[in-house]
């Protein structure tokens, strides 16, 4: 059948699009939340305009047709849709699913907008030649299924948060030549059937979690003319097979841990672009490289590479930019470079000291470019660098202010140096009158610009009260490195001021940002994959970073590297890399006072006196067996201070007055929990190891290592640590509304009013938290023990997973644990329970537990007065069973939620309990079907038997008016010491915010026989 869209006249001719085609269009509208298109116009008309019109001239249609003449009376012209394209329209739907109602469809491009949910299975029977779906919030893994489309030419879903292994039946794809993967957390190894992928001219595969070797078959993919592999997660060596790939002229591969290897051979004369940038690469630079007469940007920095750079090598002056920085190279820097070339980077390598200067014509950066050792390994400087010999240290400097990329600013009692200098690809710069300075390496890869901007203006509001330090910040595309000269020798507090001013947090495209890059201090790394936007819980938010640093040489380096991860085309191309506000550097000691002279006779008879009596001191303690080497939970203790923040016992007891009775707030696992205030302000849980822990050690370290590797906006914040003498505290963020425990079924006079929104928000919080656990993060952790107890709230009732103590990596190849079972009954997933096989679904499982005591403001093991115990979990099967689901919702809800809401977490809930582990969601699904942008799955019957006895009483339980349940869970943590594991609860003895009730209280509920124990 055809409809007539629209006549222009009775004569004209007639434009008619199939009836099927335009419902198909009004279907696809909805799904994407397009409103404004106009279906009483003909999108296949070329004089009407099917777009928003932001430019005056802009008459390009979001829908595109192909039209052919059938002739007749009225001259009837017939078309179909061929091409959808609506980019940058800040659409927030979903994708469409059935495409295929579009049989001539070839085009279909949603690129940066604000779209979520899933790629649907569907596609896989349309005949479409291009999909793009770059920038947007899709999750899930790409459907097998897209490998039936055998006309697709170009596949680009970059930038999304995609995730899960690739599909091997990608390989049927044998038409495709461009496949953009970049900037999700795709895991797993490529494919071996992408072998079959011949016709791939541009393959781009940075920025996600892939797993194992770049494969050997990259070599079979002879047409490629673009390959980027930058912070993939694969392993070098680079194969050699890749010299067989002759047409390559962009050639990106940086970050790969693996063993040392030379630098490969490339066959391509027509290379424009050549990144090999930290691959582990050693030996000399290699002779090819003079033939490549159109090279444009040539990049090897910080490898192993030695030799010298020979003088034949003039014919590379005209490549406009050159890094070779933090290598090992020797030998005179040749003329060539000094007198000619621009945008040459050769600082941190072995070059002989001389004359050389730091900064040659603007163009040539040699700062540090002799006797050092690779820059990503060691302090980069000792004192003063050749260069600055001419600088003189007049008297030692214990403090150091820099407002980066700023003007002067004076904050309280410091004042903040100007840091406005204009930088280049590789650049120094030094202020001799503070004695700091800066170096900068490399340019902001394919953004159009002719110059770089390396100081950053903030778009985003700003919400603090010292504004003036995150107005600007300075950035830059590979490596920005600070220094502080002619400090006094000790450790001292670095406070790294960060703030994300490039992105928004409207709800478009420009907010789908992620940023990351690594922090060195003193050339060790202690932060990998910083990530601003999450430390500080949003955009334009500020956040502090404190470390500690030891400065022996008089000289701090603080280096912030790029390492290949977070978007480069977010709002635009180009936005990545480092990005630092401002840097406070106080000493952690008492600085000494100045003195008067003595002789140089006194001096060394005073060194000589106090030299013979520590070595008396020593030999006696030695004697007596008082010396022994630290062991090793002390040197790992000592690492982790530096991976996070470090606090000192002195500033803990400031902040809790000294561990005030007053302020605890609970008793863990690890001891005390105290709430503390830092002198800035900050509210912190102070969490203590006691000496009497049954944690221990072991689960400190655990604890820490864990957390300071998981950034997220839904799980507890960790600020530091403080290790001193037998000290050892974790520094957590406070959060003011205890557990979600507490919140739904405390003592009444603990309780909190939870509305249905408050309640329906905590649960999509707690889901997002595991989701980026489960599949987001760079590790894939599988918690353990997720509870009512372990999910705390703060002033604005925001969820955050607390309690990584129990927490395992989980390793996919070892999914069963030998060791005790470690967990909470009740909420404990029945295959890890029974046979303790652990994999991400036993989360999945606790999380369903928890949505359902959400709904309901039940525990989910709770008593009754002849000692029997009921679970929440077998009354909502109950319910389901017999089409009463809303018997389920909390009473003191009234009639204040929403249906469809709450029928769809119970739902969920239900889905995520199954008793087959996997026939659970994943987390990322539970989100999507909790925010209404998937459908829940129809339930399938849990087959349980249970009495109308039985039933009736769960009933009179669940719906009488006996007294609040109380947690079993909750009860035992109070009255023991310890986690129990194997046969009864691990519970929350190690609750970062247990709930502390009185002890008559629990006194009281024994003797009324109120609790119930298995």
């Amino acid at each position: 059948m055809l409809v007539l869209l629209r006549a222009a006249n009775s004569t004209a001719a007639t434009t008619r699009l199939p009836i099927e085609e335009v419902e198909a269009l009004r279907e696809i509208a909805d799904a994407l939340g397009k409103r404004n298109w106009d279906f009483e116009t003909d999108p296949c008309n070329k004089t009407s305009t099917w777009s928003d019109k932001k430019l005056p001239d802009d008459t390009t249609n979001d829908v595109n047709c192909s039209c052919t003449s059938i002739g007749g009376a009225d001259n009837t012209t017939v078309c179909h849709v061929t091409s959808i394209n609506t980019t940058k329209r800040a659409l927030n739907g979903t994708l469409p699913t059935r495409l295929y109602r579009l049989p001539f469809l070839e085009n279909f491009d949603v690129t940066r907008n604000f779209l979520s949910g899933t790629i649907p299975k569907e596609w896989g029977s349309t005949k479409l030649r291009n999909i793009s779906i770059r920038g947007n919030r899709l999750t899930g893994p790409i459907p097998k299924e897209l490998g039936n489309i055998s006309t697709l030419e170009s596949l680009i879903v970059e930038i999304n948060q995609l995730s899960g292994p690739l599909p091997p039946e990608l390989g049927n794809l044998h038409r495709l030549y461009r496949l953009w993967l970049r900037s999700n957390n795709f895991s797993g190894e490529l494919p071996q059937r992408f072998i079959e992928l011949t016709a791939l001219q541009d393959l781009r595969l940075g920025d996600n979690q892939f797993t194992g070797k770049i494969p050997d078959f990259i070599q079979n993919l002879t047409n490629l003319s673009r390959l980027v592999i930058q912070g993939s997660g694969l392993r070098g060596p680079i194969p050699s097979g890749i010299s067989l790939l002759e047409k390559l002229s962009d050639l990106r591969i940086s970050d790969l841990n693996g063993p040392e290897s030379r630098v490969p051979q490339l066959s391509s004369i027509d290379i424009e672009i050549l990144i090999l940038r930290s691959c582990n690469l050693a030996g000399e630079l290699p002779g090819y490289l003079t033939n490549l007469t159109k090279l444009n940007t040539l990049d090897l920095s910080f490898n192993k590479l030695s030799g010298i750079i020979p003088d034949n090598f003039s014919s590379l002056e005209d490549v406009e930019y050159i890094y070779l920085t933090g290598n090992q190279l020797t030998g005179a820097v040749p003329g060539w470079i000094l007198d000619k070339a621009d945008n040459v980077d050769l600082s941190y390598n072995k070059f002989p000291t001389g004359s050389l200067e730091c900064q040659v014509r603007s163009a040539v950066n040699l700062f540090a470019s002799s006797a050092v050792d690779n820059a990503m390994s060691y302090p980069a400087t000792s004192g003063l660098v050749s260069c600055l010999k001419s600088q003189h240290c007049p008297e030692k400097r214990y403090k150091l202010f820099i407002n980066c990329g700023g003007s002067t600013v004076k904050m309280g009692e410091n004042t903040y140096n100007q840091d406005t200098a204009s930088a280049t690809a590789a650049s120094s710069f030094f202020q001799s009158e503070n004695y700091w300075g800066y170096i900068s390496t490399g340019h902001f890869l394919d953004n159009g610009v002719q110059k770089d901007p390396y100081i950053a203006d903030n778009v985003s509001v700003l919400s603090t009260d010292d504004a003036w330090l995150y107005v600007k910040a300075r950035r830059s595309a590979i490596s920005l490195t600070y220094y502080g000269f002619c400090l006094g020798n000790g450790t001292y507090n670095v406070s790294l001021h960060f703030a994300e001013i490039m992105f928004t947090s409207n709800k478009s495209y420009t907010s789908l940002g992620r940023r990351a890059f690594n922090i060195y201090m003193q050339g060790i790394l202690v932060w990998e994959d910083f990530n601003i936007e999450i430390e500080a819980g949003g955009v334009g938010k500020p956040v502090i970073r404190n470390f500690t640093a030891n400065v022996t040489n008089g000289t701090l380096e603080i280096r912030l590297y790029w390492a290949g991860k977070g978007t480069n085309a977010i709002p635009k191309r180009g936005i990545y890399g480092p990005l630092i506000s401002a840097i406070s550097v106080y000493p952690d000691f008492e600085i000494p006072q100045k003195s008067a002279i003595i002789s140089a006779g006194t001096v060394v008879g005073i060194v000589a006196a106090i030299v013979l009596v520590v070595f008396l001191i020593l030999v006696i303690l030695w004697w007596r067996g008082c010396l022994g080497r630290e062991d090793e939970m002390a040197q790992d203790l000592k690492v982790l201070a530096l991976q996070i923040g470090s606090f000192t016992l002195r500033q803990i007891k400031a902040a809790t007055n000294n561990f005030d009775a007053a302020n605890k707030i609970g008793e863990g696992g690890f001891g005390s929990v105290y709430k503390g205030l830092l002198l800035d302000g900050t509210a912190i849980a102070v969490k203590q190891l006691s000496s009497k822990s049954k944690q221990g050690n072991r689960e400190f370290v655990t604890e820490l290592g864990m957390i300071s590797a998981l950034q997220h906006p839904h799980l507890v914040k960790l600020y530091g640590c403080c290790i001193e003498g037998n000290q050892l505290l974790l520094v957590y963020e406070y959060m003011e509304n205890n557990s979600l425990a507490r919140a739904l079924f405390g003592p009444e006079e603990f309780q909190l009013k939870l509305d249905w929104w408050t309640r329906h928000k905590i649960c999509v919080g707690i889901a997002k938290g595991l989701a980026y656990l489960h599949e987001e993060s760079r590790l894939k952790i599988v918690h353990r023990d997720i509870k009512a107890t372990n999910v705390l709230l703060d002033k604005d009732l925001n969820s955050k997973i607390s309690d990584f103590g129990l927490a395992k990596l989980d390793e996919e190849d070892n999914t069963h644990i030998s060791t005790k079972i470690a967990g909470t009954y009740g909420y404990m997933a029945p295959e890890y329970a029974m046979h303790g096989y652990l994999t991400e679904k036993a989360d999945v499982y606790s999380f369903g537990i928890v949505a359902l005591e959400v709904v309901s403001g039940r525990s989910n093991t709770s008593y009754q007065k002849k000692e029997k115990c009921f679970y929440l979990l077998d009354w909502a099967r109950v319910l389901k069973e017999r089409g009463n689901l809303m018997d389920l919702v909390d009473q003191r809800l009234g009639s204040h939620f929403d249906e469809k809401e709450v029928l769809a977490m119970i739902k969920v809930a239900l889905l995520c309990t199954n008793a087959t582990a996997a026939l659970r969601p994943p987390m990322s699904s539970v989100v999507s079907m909790l925010e209404g942008k998937a459908a829940v799955p129809v339930l399938d019957s849990e087959g349980a038997i249970i009495t109308e006895e039985t039933i009736e009483a769960m009933r009179k339980h669940f719906k009488g008016d006996e007294d609040q349940a109380v947690d079993e869970n909750i009860t035992k943590s109070t009255l023991t010491d310890g986690p129990r594991t194997g046969t009864a609860s691990s519970t929350s003895a190690n609750d970062l915010y247990p709930i502390n009730l009185d002890t008559d209280y629990w006194q009281q509920k024994i003797r009324n026989g109120l609790l119930c124990f298995e």
